[in-house]
């Protein structure tokens, strides 16, 4: 009987415990909502946690916590039971325990001292402190789990381990945060943790991958999109402080069911089918390193511009383009001033991953030998790519600036895509605004109005801003190289197809299509005016440029409603004349003013019928006051070009008839789709007797070509010049 006495007696006067102590003194300092909160912490934590922490420790995560709560103004709004399993926790995951909260306190309260609301608060945190640290993502890291001071003191982390600081850092200035992640893609690519962040509902992000546009985005909507809430392995988890029979899938500890989980699966997962895209990486040795890229169909087809990355960005976080599940692609990338071609790649159903290392690429060259028919699709390709080495960098510029420079002139713009990319390029829509000869703010206000005027099914719609503010804003020399700039610029980084690119434009941007259209009708589709003034322009450049006139009847100004009768009059019988050329639409609404009510909305879908003929049989060129060098496939020597000069070209059979002031060491540029280039090729200038040539196709007639032009669908492969 004596033992059982002295266990008894031992129990009775057994010493309280680190929790214990915990909650009693968060009961005396905060009262009884301290209390509560200390027993919601304890109630919860792993077993091991009891045994190890001390009451210190747990005191001052309790009394940082409660202080964040009465400093920031979001923290004030946080729901009871939000703040208790999402701000007071001092830990997310397994990670060792450090005491984290004060020093965490200490750095971000001046960066989000301004901060009105969460989300801004988050977005300031994950923009930032990061940097202030001096910790981003690095596969070097030290383990998966690091807590935030092993992550600070190596600078490296995960995806995991920088969830876990932002996570830390948001509660750390009372925001609601928690982790969420999947143990494995549906892709079977590995894992993936990022981080949940509660503003009146629950919003996501990537660690240290801030989004400018907002919360709610990242890299891996496109993988979390194809999560399966039934599937375990393949769900989606948000950490949880309080236990509900749910563990969080530790993928670094299989076995451990420590952590507390909520299954989010149906916040992510869309139930649309999965389009099927390519992944790709590149890998010089095992570092991966930021480079441009193209792929596409072996056979030919529309190039994919893609920029690799590398650096702080996760291992899953990669370029995807749109394959076709069966063809083979290749790709190529521009590594040190070389251009490096990989071998086959075959699409697959769904999503899969391209993992290009250096050592296993080839230097992309253009076979020896002679180029036939066949082959020169592949030549001027190799030799587009080479030609975009030298300054696709500036170019890739220029997009991100939406500016372009020529001279002392800069032209801006504003954009937006519609619809989804089809198989053979986007379409490019260059809508002019109107104003002009008015003060910049004006003209300000009717580019803005321009970029909400139409809207392609599909495409990509530009409304640039005119670089200066002149009565003729789109007609000035300097616009002509910085629309075929601008058109180059898409064409190479931004998957547009060079055979889709429309000219709109209103009032005196109406002007400018008037002018524009004639002088560059080779580098578009089709083209609209509405409501402009033609002033000086002709339309016999207008040979194979589908061509809209859209005008008030009531427009009376300048005489623009005559103009565009008498104009819509003069292509009929042009038309009449030539009924393979001059293909237009005419509409004079009546009783309406300059503004037409959005009427004229009507030409979008009626020029998204036309793609660019490159190659015509035949064509009408007359020159403008602003003189171009080549127009389709003539080229004029240098300073050849002047105002009113005519050139009238056909091609009838292996024969081709110039006609008009054609000077001497005029360029015929010529290519398989124009004329056979393995038959003999008879020109006539002016009824003048016949001369043969025999063209050969050319790397070098490529190259010249593609520097003046880089369009690789109106590329010639050979030449005649005529002497």
């Amino acid at each position: 009987m004596r033992p059982i006495l002295f266990l008894l007696a031992t129990a009775t006067f057994a010493v309280a415990g680190p929790t214990d102590e915990f909650i009693t003194a968060a009961k005396e300092k905060h009262g009884n909502f301290g209390e509560k909160a200390a027993k919601f912490l304890v109630e919860h934590m792993p077993e091991k946690d009891r045994e190890s922490l001390s009451a210190e420790f747990l005191t001052e995560n309790l009394d940082l916590a409660l202080k964040a709560r009465e400093t920031f103004p979001w923290a004030k709004e946080v729901p009871e039971d939000i703040f208790l399993n999402d701000v007071l926790p001092y830990a997310v995951f397994d990670e060792p325990r450090d005491p984290w909260r004060a020093d965490f306190l200490e750095k971000a309260t001046p960066l989000v001292k301004d901060a009105k609301t969460a989300t801004e608060a988050a977005q300031i945190l994950n923009r930032y402190f990061f940097k202030l640290i001096n910790t981003h993502y690095n596969t070097e890291r030290k383990r998966t789990n690091q807590s935030p001071k092993e992550s600070i003191e190596q600078g490296k982390a995960t995806c995991t381990g920088l969830s876990i600081i932002l996570v830390d850092v948001c509660r750390a200035v009372g925001i609601p945060a928690r982790a969420v992640g999947t143990p494995m893609w549906t892709n079977g690519r590995g894992n993936h943790t990022w981080v949940e962040i509660w503003d009146q509902d629950w919003h996501f992000t990537g660690a240290d991958e801030y989004n400018a546009k907002g919360l709610n985005r990242g890299w891996f909507t496109g993988d979390a999109g194809k999560a399966r809430a039934d599937e375990p392995i393949h769900a989606i988890y948000a950490t949880s402080w309080k236990k509900d029979g749910l563990s969080f899938p530790l993928v670094w500890s299989p076995q451990s069911k420590s952590v507390a989980a909520v299954n989010v699966t149906d916040r992510y997962a869309k139930p649309a089918e999965a389009k099927p895209v390519l992944g790709i990486r590149f890998f010089d040795g095992d570092e991966r390193k930021v480079v441009h890229g193209f792929v596409a169909p072996e056979t030919g087809g529309q190039l994919q511009h893609f920029l690799t990355k590398a650096g702080t960005a996760d291992l899953n976080d990669m370029p995807r383009v749109a394959v076709t599940p069966g063809t083979r692609y290749r790709a190529w990338f521009m590594v040190d001033g070389s251009l490096l071609e990989s071998g086959p790649i075959t699409a697959t159903a769904g999503e899969s991953t391209f993992d290009a290392r250096r050592d296993d690429l080839k230097k992309a060259e253009i076979p020896a030998g002679p180029i036939t028919a066949e082959s020169a699709p592949s030549a001027i390709r190799l030799s587009y790519l080479k030609t975009l080495a030298s300054d696709l960098e500036a170019r890739a510029g220029e997009l991100a600036a939406k500016e372009i420079k020529h001279g002392d002139k800069t032209l801006k713009w504003l954009e937006k895509t519609f619809g989804d990319a089809p198989a053979d390029g986007r379409s490019l829509w260059i809508s002019m605004h109107g104003g002009g000869g008015a003060p910049a703010r004006v003209n300000d206000q009717q580019w803005q109005n321009q970029i909400r005027l139409y809207e392609p099914k599909e495409g990509i719609y530009v409304a640039p801003r005119a670089p200066t503010d002149t009565w003729n804003l789109w007609h000035q020399g300097h616009i002509d190289p910085m629309f075929s700039r601008l058109i180059e610029d898409m064409v190479a980084l931004r998957g547009v197809n060079p055979d889709k690119v429309y000219l709109m434009g209103y009032s005196a941007g109406g002007d400018g299509v008037w002018q524009l259209g004639p002088r560059m009708a080779d580098r578009f589709a089709a083209a609209s005016m509405m409501a402009g003034h033609p002033n000086e322009a002709q339309l016999d450049g207008l040979r194979n440029l589908p061509f809209a006139i859209f005008m008030g009847g009531n427009d009376a100004a300048y005489d623009r409603n005559k103009i565009a009768a008498e104009r819509s009059k003069r292509l009929d019988e042009l038309h009449k004349a030539d009924p393979e050329g001059y293909v237009h639409m005419s509409r004079i609404y009546p009783g309406l003013p300059h503004w037409m009510n959005r009427k004229d909305a009507e030409a979008v879908p009626w020029m998204a019928k036309f793609t660019r003929e490159a190659w015509p049989k035949k064509i009408v060129w007359l020159q403008d006051d602003v003189t171009h060098d080549r127009f389709y496939w003539i080229q004029l020597p240098d300073g050849a070009a002047k105002k009113d000069q005519r050139i009238e070209a056909t091609v009838d059979g292996q024969t081709v008839h110039l006609s008009g002031d054609v000077p001497k060491g005029t360029r015929l540029l010529l290519n398989d789709a124009l004329i056979d280039l393995d038959q003999p090729v008879s020109v006539t200038v002016n009824d003048q007797p016949a001369k043969t040539f025999e063209p050969r196709r050319s790397v070098k007639v490529i190259e010249a070509a593609l520097a003046a032009r880089p369009d690789p669908k109106s590329c010639p492969t050979a030449e005649v010049i005529l002497n």
